[in-house]
């Protein structure tokens, strides 16, 4: 059974598993991604209790929001909280403006649940005070119900809250998973100590913590075949954390991407949102809820997680 928590200070009640829909931006997930499927993935989370469906204007170029649009006239508008973002290359004030409206259109609906700012600009150096003042605009005009952030760092996160006089920030969603924890040295804490939660991208690794891949078995898709993560050293690396992720998930009839899902609930303010391509992956997703590991399990797997050296390079 799914259970709902808030995000951050609003007064948004999300389930505690959510779906991302990166998935729904054409082919670069693979041939096997199709749109029909994933508005039945959407609808099959939202039958099992999901509620927060995630997307975002870069991914497919809008097409991911247009697809949420389908699942939405099939759910019901009250029956979703949406959240969306408007892309690092639009954060003049002007340009968010114009990208909500455009993401307002796409998706078919009156108001966003969660807008947020997808990345920090790193390129044309926009003064974050120019983005938050146009977010808080739109909280004002009731556009959009709660603002959220997305890969920011804990000096961006205290640099956008300086411009908010009106609106919190709620969330920061970030990519957190086994294999990729960086954000336990400073966002972590800082986000738990604020009132921001975390909602976590890649909760899986994009399939590295699913037993799926292997040595002889790499992905091929645009999205992933370049990933670092899909390296020789780097597979044999997790193929040791696998062994004890399967054992687990054994005990306790789960899928080994189940068991690495409930690791990031844990702390109590993360929500993971893994993809779903078809109703079967949203059954998967949604069975993270409703149980917690041991601290023994958890014990387990932290003994494995601190011996195991990935490369990046």
């Amino acid at each position: 059974m799914l259970e709902y928590v808030k995000l951050g200070g609003s007064s948004l009640k999300v389930s505690i598993v959510g779906l991302g829909a990166w998935q729904a931006s054409g082919k670069a997930w693979g041939l096997d991604v199709e749109d029909e499927q994933i508005v039945k993935a959407i609808i099959r989370a939202y039958e099992l209790g999901v509620n927060l469906v995630d997307t975002a204007e870069a991914y497919g170029d809008g097409h991911s929001e247009e697809v949420v649009a389908k699942a939405v006239k099939e759910i019901g508008r009250e029956n979703l909280v949406i959240a969306t973002k408007v892309q690092g290359g639009h954060l003049r004030y002007d340009d968010v403006l114009k990208a909500a409206e455009n993401s307002l259109r796409r998706l078919g609906i009156r108001e966003i649940d969660l807008y947020q700012v997808h990345w920090p600009d790193p390129w044309d150096q926009v003064p974050l005070k120019h983005t938050m003042r146009a977010m808080e605009r739109l909280y004002k005009e009731g556009k959009i119900r709660a603002i959220g952030v997305s890969n920011f760092a804990v000096r961006d996160l205290e640099e956008a809250r300086k411009h908010l006089s009106e609106a919190p920030i709620v969330s920061n969603q970030v990519k957190y998973n086994m294999l990729q924890r960086e954000i336990e040295e400073e966002v972590m804490p800082y986000c738990r100590r604020e009132n921001i939660t975390i909602i976590a991208y890649s909760p899986i690794a994009q399939g590295a913590l699913t037993g799926k891949y292997s040595l002889s078995n790499k992905p091929s898709d645009d999205i992933r075949r370049h990933n670092k993560l899909f390296s020789d050293k780097n597979l044999r690396e997790v193929s040791r954390l696998l062994a004890v992720l399967e054992k687990i998930a054994k005990a306790r009839n789960k899928t080994v991407a189940q068991v690495a899902m409930n690791w990031l609930l844990k702390d109590g303010n993360v929500v993971p949102i893994p993809g779903a391509k078809n109703p079967k992956q949203a059954e998967e997703n949604a069975g993270v809820a409703g149980w917690r590991l041991s601290e023994q399990e958890l014990v387990e797997i932290d003994s494995v997680l601190k011996t195991i050296s990935l490369d990046f390079f």
